[in-house]
């Protein structure tokens, strides 16, 4: 993975149709040191064989393909931002072409995190629900307030994205839910209260509670309440649309390009420790 100052970071491209393989392909070619170098897409995609920029009117010289080891040919990293399933399958083809991974993909398991971290023995790796530079600036100072708010506070985090957002809570509210049960000395496993309905009693204190919205075209709006006696403290953040997401994906793989493995998240790219 490591490369020249001045060689172009070579970026292949997971669900290269979507909406936010769009917006990446775009991040891509608008950056000077970045260069498109493969396009992925489901093998039933209409777009197959059809030219990765066709869509803003580029010609990128990269064909949209289902081929994992073609599309990962020329490429350095691959940005996915799809589903478990689809990323895990990613996963093993970037493991044997020894190509790098930003994963911005949500909703994994467990056992599926494992195996991201088990690839990460061979193949360097950001693994975030969140690329956007700002969420991540957001969840470092949701850490300071939660280890200062540590008792007295009742703590809600309310979400709200679009309506085709098939996980629930959103990945990113599930990681301020352990930043700030970590920086508490607890987990949020233990703490998290997902759902409310009909007669609950009062609040447990110390709970973690989380609401959710889905609805229209909401790119992604975080808010967590520190709710305590006479006042509450609001730390919130709100995206206007997936710019930020592909622009902290590109930092990403910059931040891998010196890096020959290893599982990282958006705390080391930013260097937030």
């Amino acid at each position: 993975m490591t490369t020249a100052a001045s060689t172009p970071h070579r970026i292949a491209v997971a669900g290269a149709t979507g909406r936010m393989g769009h917006m990446l392909i775009e991040a891509v070619r608008a950056a000077d040191d970045c260069q498109l170098a493969g396009a992925l897409d489901r093998a039933d995609s209409p777009t197959l064989g059809q030219d990765a920029g066709a869509f803003a009117g580029w010609a990128s010289g990269v064909v949209v393909t289902a081929d994992l080891a073609a599309g990962l040919a020329s490429a350095q990293c691959l940005i996915d931002f799809t589903r478990p399933e689809a990323t895990l399958a990613h996963l093993a083809a970037c493991r044997t072409a020894k190509v790098g991974m930003v994963i911005g993909t949500t909703g994994f398991s467990d056992a599926q995190k494992a195996q991201i971290a088990a690839a990460a023995q061979d193949i360097p790796i950001v693994l975030a629900p969140n690329m956007s530079v700002g969420v991540n600036v957001t969840m470092k100072l949701l850490e300071l307030a939660a280890k200062a708010l540590a008792s007295g506070y009742d703590i809600e985090i309310i979400e709200a994205h679009h309506r085709h957002k098939v996980d629930a809570p959103s990945g990113t509210a599930l990681q301020m839910g352990e930043v700030i049960a970590q920086a508490q000395g607890t987990r949020l496993a233990d703490r998290a209260v997902y759902e409310r309905y009909g007669h609950t009693g009062e609040r447990k204190e110390g709970s973690i509670g989380f609401a959710t919205v889905r609805g229209g075209d909401i790119v992604g709006e975080h808010t967590v309440l520190f709710a305590g006696t006479g006042e509450r403290i609001e730390i919130a953040h709100k995206s206007t649309s997936r710019a930020g997401y592909a622009q902290g994906s590109l930092r990403a793989v910059r931040f891998l390009a010196s890096k020959n493995s290893g599982l990282y998240d958006m705390f080391d790219v930013l260097n937030l420790r």
